[in-house]
């Protein structure tokens, strides 16, 4: 078991993460529940910073918040000096409402709707990332009705297949994203942004090739892909563009046996091709932004489950199973991702039973980790599961109509809670009851007091 952020084992065999008992946590908070280290968070920002500062002056690390976006998430990002990027209305909203400086906000989204794009114009945020030719059009309609300038980025496709996931690809031809590298329909778009469309100001160009990458000569062949790019757009269109975001994806550590690069490493791949591409080009080195969200905020996460029901299959298998699943962590099922756990009330003892945790969903399907080697279990045993700061939360659902868990930040002995736990009464609270099927019923508070009096 490797631990990571500011993780230790107490002389009571106990995880403690931030300097707080995580057995402890549990009882506190319940469970399941998402636990945040911060300074993990924090650290990971700053070698960000720090690496690409070094490297790259002038450059900006831009947290993706679809890996992780509550309120109190975007004042630590605010804090820690990244800019923030947002897939949607909600998570823009979520920023204005914090309070994160709009300048620093970078809309992206394939289908960014109407309403959406008139509340980013209207607060005024930094860059809109634009898609396609439609959201092109459709923006050029609401800035000039606001009577606003909107600086963008054009999102292209490179051509680029990673090595992750299919689902996380996003840089190959055949994608839902972006206007594909050097086609003459991205090259007119790219015209008409900047000379037809008065309410628009073209800054540069942005990619993105995928998540949970590893390879860096793939962000280095991508780098070189777009300054390429921006040399055609120069000589064909006379344009000089003075940005490139190029995306994020770095990996993180799931597994013992990833290795996931340095930012460092990342920082200087990128410097090193951007410097010699534009060097052999007589191109000027334009601003350079990255997006690395999971590999910020992914390992700095860790979810508590309590053991309940534990089966034995003679010579097939034992099952161990949690209060949570794939409610609180779809990657398994739509990934098939790999996660280590521990056991946190005993995690100093040898691991040398064979088990598969399952989740409490009515599915088959719902395995959190299958195979894993722990010590003997019993119910009522707390266990952690590692790395699931990135994507966990965010695509957390209801499904069976199950509450989704509370989060807490962990920091120098102290938690403090981030996310409510969702309750029962959340999970029915957009519901209504036609007055037609509501005569004659018992009201939800009838209910309660009768359940509470037996």
């Amino acid at each position: 078991m490797r631990l990571r952020g500011t993780m230790s084992i107490d002389q009571r065999g106990h995880l403690l993460i931030g300097g707080c008992d995580t057995v402890e946590l549990a009882h506190q908070y319940g469970t399941p529940l998402y636990v945040i280290d911060e300074a993990a968070l924090r650290q990971k920002a700053r070698e960000y910073r720090r690496a690409f500062g070094h490297y790259i002056p002038g450059s900006e690390v831009i947290y993706a918040g679809k890996a992780l976006l509550t309120s109190a998430i975007c004042r630590i990002i605010d804090e820690e000096q990244l800019s923030l990027d947002v897939v949607s209305g909600g998570e823009l909203y979520t920023a204005l409402v914090a309070d994160f400086p709009p300048e620093r906000i970078y809309f992206h989204g394939n289908n960014k709707s109407p309403s959406e794009l008139a509340m980013a114009v209207t607060h005024r945020i930094g860059r809109i990332v634009v898609d396609n030719l439609h959201e092109l059009k459709l923006l050029q309609e609401i800035a000039a009705a606001l009577g606003a300038e909107v600086k963008i980025l054009m999102r292209i496709t490179p051509g680029i297949e990673t090595n992750t996931h299919a689902y996380i690809q996003t840089g190959q031809f055949d994608s839902k994203f972006g206007f594909p590298l050097g086609t003459e329909e991205t090259m007119a778009a790219i015209e008409c942004a900047a000379r037809r469309m008065p309410n628009i100001r073209l800054m540069g160009l942005h990619c993105h090739i995928g998540s949970q990458v590893m390879d860096l000569r793939s962000f280095g062949l991508a780098a070189e892909y777009m300054v390429g790019f921006m040399a055609k757009i120069r000589d064909e269109l006379g344009l000089e563009l003075e940005e490139l975001d190029l995306g994020g994806g770095l990996g993180i550590r799931y597994r013992g046996d990833d290795e996931p690069p340095e930012p460092e490493e990342y920082a200087r791949i990128i410097s090193q091709t951007v410097t010699s591409a534009c060097s052999e080009l007589n191109l000027p080195i334009p601003k350079i932004m990255v997006e690395p969200g999971r590999s910020i905020v992914g390992e700095a996460g860790t979810t508590l489950y309590t053991v309940g029901a534990v089966k034995d299959i003679p010579n097939v298998r034992r099952y161990v199973a949690v209060d949570g699943g794939m409610t609180d962590n779809p990657r398994v099922t739509l990934y098939q991702a790999v996660y280590e756990a521990c056991l946190a009330n005993k995690a100093a003892e040898e691991p040398r039973d064979l088990v598969t945790v399952a989740g409490k969903c009515c599915e088959s399907g719902d395995v959190l980790i299958k195979d894993i080697m722990l010590p003997p279990v019993e119910p009522g045993d707390i266990l952690a599961v590692f790395s699931t700061g990135a994507y966990n939360y965010s695509m957390a659902s209801n499904y069976n109509h199950l509450p989704r868990p509370a989060m807490v930040t962990v920091y120098q002995g102290m938690s403090e809670v981030i996310v409510e736990r969702e309750t029962y009464a959340d999970l029915i609270r957009l519901d209504r009851i036609p007055p037609r099927l509501a005569a004659s019923r018992k009201t939800a508070a009838e209910i309660t007091k009768s359940a509470a009096a037996k």
